[in-house]
This record gives structure tokens, C-alpha cells and sequence, in this order.
């Protein structure tokens, strides 16, 4: 049934946009190059703005000197790390967005003839190694983007040998797999944004020379995006975790840009639910350590995001501009022909959200760097692509740190790391998360965990979510609370609470991955980290006493190094059980 659902809804999205035929989708493209992303025209704009906008100016200025010292650096090679030339592709997209933005904007022949040395050595690759398609579709994008942008700087011949490698390395191989069915044109995850968005991109930039091929690319990428899109809806954000959202979102981005600026439409596509409020998913995931919560195989850094501008712009939200300006501060090549300076800060957005699709909830106790809590717990579903095995982990930041971190994810190219052995690796197994591990078993790798409970007031937050699922070998019902209250004082407490049935003799452990350094007193553990302390207390049950468990893997798994995990081991018992757990400043720990 659940399945059931989902294609429904996946034929319903792909229903809302009207896709013209492959021979009239390209009736529209705009004449001549470049045309794709920044058109012919814009780096006039962009000069004014550097000049009236400081940190336009200061983006500008980077974007300038990593130009320079590219030109220093050998060009690209194909190289596979693991199954993977993506490393490759992404240096190659970088350097030729990063060597042709400057040369747009001051005429250096320099930079244009490196960023053409840059394609031609991709163009002779054996191929762009399109058994990881990720491969293939970045790599598409760089030369795509280096043909439009640099097209009246190349020879014909050089134009020729760039062309054909779009074609042959790139769009034939994409061709193949819209053919076949391919699962990546089918999937609701990353992989569809960046491989239709790489063939988009590709197919655009030679769309004059060979319309036919172009035409039925662009046709089927826009058929098979909306399968992606639809996981935006209702509310913006990304099951696949903040890091994900950066990479699923960038991509859709360029490929809506490109569409818009070769073909003045994107078919609906951005209209499409919930797209419109993806920043506030990045907004919100993001803590006042500036670390994000970082669920699935996401690192905590937030990295920038040039998307963030784009989508203000698309949707008039100025305060998507103002997060990545002046919170983020990207300096990306896009970062400054996408500049948005609007925007005055975050006031009006809620502390507290419930993201419903992906059931996580955030809350914080202002939008202050140092906002005295920030909280993320994760609810959701354990089978998203990247997930860990994490329902009920959290994050937390007191007074602009990040007390209590979730580890992120280990070395793609472990063994069998997407295949038999990923629940063996600690910090995807339940483990190496800041939930319940119980009878020392992983969750079930197929259960989902509802938030059944979300209410705000200036005065208090709280969410719940029902963990039952995730432990159904070991207890009948598991559920953990989190609530966020202001004292009268003005000050806040954290009191995060579970609560277990049907769990005898079962082993308990609660855990919090943490660098802060641990002082423990029985019941008490004060955390010290970056000048702070912050005071955990357990409630309930009494007698019940924190200790250091162990977090440190044995190799080639990361040793987790500068971390230690704050436990505390309980024995279940006949009757319902309370672990209440209480976070607080020194202040208030000490009254």
C-alpha cells in the first residue's frame, strides 16, 4: 500500500507539468551563447553590483584569486577513487565556472584558454565513467558550461572536440539509460536532480548543432524530475538529510536556471509543491554553531549554497538571501552571478518547525549566533536512501557550540558500504547515534517514526516522536520527548524524555556523542567546551548514573577522534520506564 502511494503521487507530479514534445520542447532557445545560467548580457549587472555591494565585491575577490591559483595547478585526470571519477568531474565543474566567470567579467585570455585546457584534457578521456552516472553528469556540466560560456574564445576545432565529447561521453550514455528505464531516471532521490540536471545542462549547450538529440534529453529529464521534486512537498525538505539537500537542490537549480535562460521557461517545474520553501529546510537545519543537523550520510559543515540565492530571487525570499550572505557567506562562482542582496535577518520565522513529509523537528530559543539552545530530532523513515539507523537522534547547540553532535558518515569506498556490511559500521549502525541502542541490536533498517506530538507558545516547545517501530524485537512501545521551556528567570531547559513498555531485562543505553569535555558526578555530568558549561542532569529514573562508553571503532572505520559518548545504562523492567533527562546552564543547574 505505502508503495502504492508513492507512484501515485510520483504520477501526479509528473502530471502537473506540461512537457512539450521532444521536436517543439527547443522552439524557444535563445539565440547564440552564452545562454545557459548567465546569459549573454549579465556581467554588467554583476560588475555594478561588486561595485555597490560589499560582499558581492569581497565573493568577486575570491572568485579572482582562486582563478589564479588554478592556474598553477596541473589540469584534471582520470582518476577513480573507489568506483568514483566523481572527484575529478567536481574539480573540473569548479575550475571552469571558476576560470570562465572571471574571464567574462575582465577579458583575461588566461583564464579562458586554462578553462579550455581544462575540457579538452576531460574531452579525452577513455569516457566520464557512466557506470556511477554522478560520474557522467558532472562532468557533462563542465564542459556544457565551458562550450556556452567560452564558445567565441575556442577555435572551431576546438568547439568540435568539445562538442563531440558532450555527445558521445555524455548524452549518448544519458540517452541509454532514459531508453532502458534506468533507475536513476525513476528515483525520488539525489541521483535524479544531478544526472537529469548534468543531461539538461549538456543537452542546452549544444541544443542549435544537434537538435534532435537535445530535444528528446531535455524532454525526458523534465518527465522524469517532478519524481524528485514531489519529496519537497509540503514544506521544503530533503529526507535524505541537509547535506543532500544541498547537493538534490544545487542541481535542480541549475537545471531550472538553464531551462529558464535558454528556453524562457521552465514548464512549471519550479511551481511544482513545496520547492518553493526549500530554503527554509536549510534554514532551519542549520544551528547557531552554524554546523547542521546533520542526519544521514551528511557532514555537520553546512556548506555554501549559491541555490539559496537563486531561489530567493525565484520566490521573493529575501530572508533565503540573508541566511546565505551573512550566515553562510558564500563565495562561489554562482554566489556572485546569482547575488541577491536583500534581506535583514530572520525575524518572523518560527523558532520551533515540524518538517511533516521527513518528520524532523527543530527548534532554537532565538535566531541569535548564540542563542542559548538549538535542538534537532530526528524522526522519519530508516529506508531513505543514506539514511543510518538514527530514528530519535538529535543534535544540540547551548550558546552558539555544538554540545551534542551526530558523527556523520564514514568512508564511502569501506566495504560494502551502500551494500550487506553498512550496519556493521558504527556510525551508521545505532551505535554510533545520540538515540537508544537496546539489547546492544541495530533498529530495524525498514521502520518509520512518526512525530505524533508538535506544540509552540513564546514559552515553550515540545515534539514527540514514536520510536516503536525502530525497537519492535525488543519493547512494545518506545517514544521520546523533547521539550524546550523558558523559566521565569528568562533562561531555558532542555528535557529530553523517554519512555519504554514491554521491555524486561532488556539493556538500555542512552547516548550523546560529544567533543565538549565530560565532568561526571553520579547523576551529574557537566560538559565544558569552547569557554561553556553545560549542566546534564538525569530526572528519572533515580539511582540511574552517567558513565563514558566506548566510541572509538577499530580500523579502517574513522576512529572518532576527539569524541567521546555520554551513556547512561538502564535495566528494563516489567513496568513502563521513564529516562528523563534534563540540559541546563550552570546557573540553572546550580540553583
Amino acid at each position: 500500500m505505502f508503495g502504492f502511494v508513492y507512484a501515485f503521487m510520483f504520477a501526479l507530479a509528473a502530471q502537473a507539468v506540461d512537457v512539450p514534445e521532444p521536436q517543439a520542447i527547443l522552439r524557444t532557445l535563445r539565440d547564440g551563447h552564452p545562454r545557459l545560467i548567465a546569459p549573454a548580457g549579465a556581467e554588467e549587472e554583476i560588475r555594478k553590483v561588486v561595485r555597490q555591494h560589499r560582499k558581492a565585491a569581497e565573493i568577486f575577490r575570491s572568485v579572482w584569486e582562486e582563478a589564479k591559483r588554478i592556474l598553477s595547478q596541473p589540469p584534471v585526470q582520470y582518476r577513480l577513487v573507489g568506483p568514483r571519477l566523481l572527484g575529478e568531474s567536481r574539480r573540473c565543474l569548479y575550475r571552469v565556472y571558476v576560470l570562465a566567470t572571471v574571464y567574462r567579467l575582465e577579458k583575461d585570455e588566461r583564464m579562458a584558454r586554462r578553462a579550455i585546457e581544462e575540457m579538452l584534457v576531460a574531452a579525452g578521456f577513455k569516457d566520464w565513467n557512466p557506470s556511477h552516472f554522478l560520474d557522467t553528469a558532472e562532468m557533462t556540466h563542465a564542459l556544457a558550461i565551458g562550450y556556452d560560456w567560452l564558445y567565441h574564445v575556442m577555435s572551431e576545432e576546438e568547439r568540435r572536440t568539445i562538442r563531440q565529447a558532450i555527445i558521445e561521453k555524455g548524452l549518448r550514455e544519458g540517452e541509454k539509460v532514459y531508453k532502458s528505464g534506468g533507475w536513476w531516471a525513476r528515483s525520488r532521490y539525489n541521483w535524479n536532480q544531478v544526472c537529469n540536471g548534468g543531461m539538461t545542462i549538456g543537452a542546452l549547450a549544444i541544443a542549435d548543432e544537434e537538435p534532435e538529440l537535445a530535444g528528446w534529453i531535455v524532454h525526458q529529464a523534465c518527465r522524469s524530475l517532478p519524481l524528485a521534486m514531489a519529496e519537497y512537498a509540503p514544506d521544503g525538505a530533503w529526507a535524505e538529510g541537509p547535506g543532500y539537500w544541498n547537493y538534490a537542490t544545487s542541481y535542480t537549480v541549475y537545471m531550472l536556471a538553464a531551462l529558464q535562460t535558454a528556453l524562457g521557461t521552465d514548464f512549471g517545474l519550479s511551481d511544482l509543491p513545496g520547492f518553493s520553501e526549500a530554503g527554509t529546510f536549510r534554514i532551519h537545519a542549520i544551528g547557531p554553531s552554524q554546523l547542521a543537523f546533520n542526519f544521514a550520510d551528511g557532514g555537520e559543515g553546512a556548506g555554501e549554497s549559491a541555490a539559496m540565492f537563486w531561489l530567493a530571487r525565484r520566490f521573493d525570499k529575501p530572508q533565503y538571501a540573508w541566511h546565505e550572505r551573512e550566515v553562510i557567506g558564500g563565495d562561489s562562482a554562482l554566489h556572485l552571478w546569482w547575488f541577491d542582496p536583500r534581506g535583514q535577518g530572520l525575524a518572523g520565522e518560527p523558532l520551533a518547525k515540524h518538517f511533516r513529509h521527513v518528520d524532523v523537528v527543530t527548534m532554537r530559543t532565538s535566531w541569535e549566533p548564540t542563542a542559548e539552545f538549538y535542538v534537532g530530532l530526528r524522526g522519519g523513515d530508516n529506508a531513505v536512501n543514506h539514511s543510518h539507523l538514527e530514528l530519535g537522534s538529535f543534535v544540540l547547540d547551548f550558546e552558539g557550540s555544538r554540545f551534542v553532535n551526530d558523527l556523520g558518515p564514514d568512508d564511502y569506498n569501506l566495504p560494502e558500504y551502500f551494500g550487506r556490511r553498512r550496519w556493521t559500521y558504527y556510525r551508521l549502525n545505532t551505535e554510533g547515534q545520540n538515540t537508544l541502542w537496546i539489547n546492544k541490536d541495530n533498529q530495524d533498517p525498514r521502520a518509520v517514526a512518526p512525530v505524533t506530538h508538535f506544540a509552540t507558545s513564546p514559552e515553550r516547545m515540545e515534539a514527540e516522536v514514536d520510536l516503536s517501530a525502530a525497537y519492535r524485537q525488543h519493547a512494545r512501545k518506545v517514544t521520546r520527548r523533547v521539550v524546550l521551556e523558558r523559566l521565569a528567570n528568562g533562561r531555558w531547559i532542555l528535557t529530553l524524555t523517554d519512555r519504554l513498555e514491554g521491555c524486561p531485562k532488556a539493556e538500555i543505553l542512552w547516548q550523546a556523542h560529544t567533543r565538549a569535555t565530560p565532568k561526571l558526578s553520579g547523576d551529574r555530568a557537566d560538559l565544558s567546551l569552547d569557554g561553556k558549561t553545560l549542566s546534564v542532569r538525569i530526572l528519572s529514573p533515580a539511582g540511574a548514573q552517567f558513565e563514558l562508553l566506548t566510541c572509538s571503532p577499530p580500523p579502517p572505520q574513522n576512529p572518532n577522534k576527539g569524541f567521546q559518548k555520554l551513556g547512561i545504562r538502564l535495566q528494563g523492567t516489567e513496568e513502563p520506564l521513564t529516562l528523563s533527562v534534563r540540559f541546563a546552564s550552570l546557573q540553572v543547574a546550580d540553583k
